[in-house]
């Protein structure tokens, strides 16, 4: 047992903080509501509708104003208090989804409800993700752990997204998507109040001369002026546009290819939740960020031809077996970016990056999801799931061409900060 623990604890080490503690478990709770809703979401846009176009258009309309506005949130992250903005966010999203509850569970819902609703929390996410990725360096006592938190941030988040997607899908067939938003809803008073309950420091707030579009693009040179933030930030854009697109295509193939249900739908994205976690608890048992740099050059590849293949199976063992990859190489790519940025990043300007960091994550997603539904609509959705694989391995190739001028420019900043010898080859 002693030994159990004593393999966990490295692991685990960032929960050792106790407001960590308590954003972890509240997150653990609220993301498993977060992916019943993203599970009934595309599943009622695909029953209301029968559109491939239609399902992008909804995927488009959830994410696209965090390519509007996260460059401006990313100012406010900088000069307001964090914990504040999430407690704000995080009950206007309870109040999302408990509309989208009320509306299905008293049958009146209709796909303008959906879309409408979808950009009012697009317009949440655009503030709260990059208050959410800052926020972790003022939550944990030895910055250190910073890597292991943001490793521990994806496992949670994939951990739930292995629940949710399998209660969704039970849920759905049983009693329909309305529970799962107000089981959604609900779910927020849980990270709410580990928020109300965090002690914190007061932040210094530097001030700072200029007006938001001065800030902005300060901010903008920052990160594009360095090649490896660049570098980083441009692989993320092509994976997100190209690769994760799949998400909004899964029902058609839960459907029509395998001849499954809402059930099938759920264990589909229930595998993508097993991989990401699976690749999350390796992140974490890192002891450093000294290496990170060939994860992010190869995961899109291996998400890539586990895409490739996906787009052409026709057996259900072999689609959860690519989705678990996908999972897998997808978190190994997010939380790698995510983990090598905030450690280079200057503090004055982690929120600007963040908000970057989120505007070619989440941001160019929408594009993705709508160019995926028109060109699904068109040439089915297997070819459209393959390309987007093909252009996930030739990115890859790119960036591992660059590796080694990219590794030459960061470390300095690692030898700054301590993370390794002048020696260090």
């Amino acid at each position: 047992m002693n030994f159990g623990v004593s393999k966990l604890k490295p692991i685990l080490r960032a929960l050792e903080s106790r407001n960590y503690r308590l954003f972890f478990t509240g997150q653990a709770i609220s993301l498993i509501g977060t992916w019943m809703t993203q599970i009934a979401t595309i599943w009622l846009v695909y029953q209301l509708t029968d559109s491939a176009l239609l399902l992008g258009i909804v995927g488009f309309s959830s994410q696209i104003l965090n390519f509007v506005i996260a460059p401006f949130g990313g100012i406010l992250v900088d000069r307001w208090n964090r914990h504040r903005i999430l407690i704000g966010t995080q009950a206007l999203s309870m109040l999302q989804s408990l509309l989208l509850a009320f509306l299905a569970l008293t049958g009146t819902i209709a796909i303008w409800h959906i879309i409408l609703l979808s950009l009012f929390q697009g317009l949440i996410n655009a503030v709260d993700s990059p208050a959410r990725q800052a926020f972790v360096m003022e939550i944990i006592d030895k910055k250190e752990n910073l890597g292991n938190a943001i490793a521990l941030n994806s496992s949670v988040f994939n951990g739930a997204r292995l629940v949710g997607p399998a209660i969704a899908g039970l849920l759905i067939a049983s009693v329909g998507a309305g529970v799962c938003f107000l089981i959604d809803g609900l779910s927020y008073i849980a990270v709410i109040a580990g928020l109300l309950a965090m002690k914190l420091k007061s932040r210094t707030i530097t001030p700072h001369q200029g007006n938001v579009w001065q800030r902005l693009k300060e901010g903008f040179n920052y990160a594009f002026g360095f090649p490896p933030i660049r570098a980083i930030l441009l692989l993320l854009a092509l994976f997100s546009f190209m690769g994760m697109p799949y998400t909004v295509l899964v029902p058609i193939f839960a459907t029509k290819i395998l001849h499954g249900d809402a059930q099938t739908l759920g264990f589909l994205m229930a595998a993508v939740g097993v991989g990401a976690l699976m690749g999350g608890i390796y992140l974490s048992s890192r002891q450093s960020v000294v290496g990170l740099g060939k994860i992010i050059a190869f995961s899109p590849a291996g998400l890539g031809m586990a895409l490739i293949i996906f787009s052409q199976s026709r057996l259900l063992w072999l689609s959860l077996l690519m989705m678990l990859i996908v999972g897998c190489a997808s978190i190994l790519q997010i939380a790698s970016s995510n983990t090598i940025l905030q450690t280079i990043v200057e503090e004055d300007k982690r929120g600007r990056l963040m908000s970057f960091y989120t505007m070619a994550f989440l941001g160019v997603l929408p594009f993705g999801n709508l160019a995926s539904g028109a060109l699904a609509s068109r040439i089915g959705a297997p070819n459209t799931v393959m390309i987007g694989g093909l252009f996930c391995i030739l990115g890859s190739m790119i960036f591992a061409q660059q590796l080694p001028n990219l590794r030459r420019l960061i470390r300095p900043i690692y030898h700054k900060i301590g993370l390794i010898s002048k020696s260090y080859s």
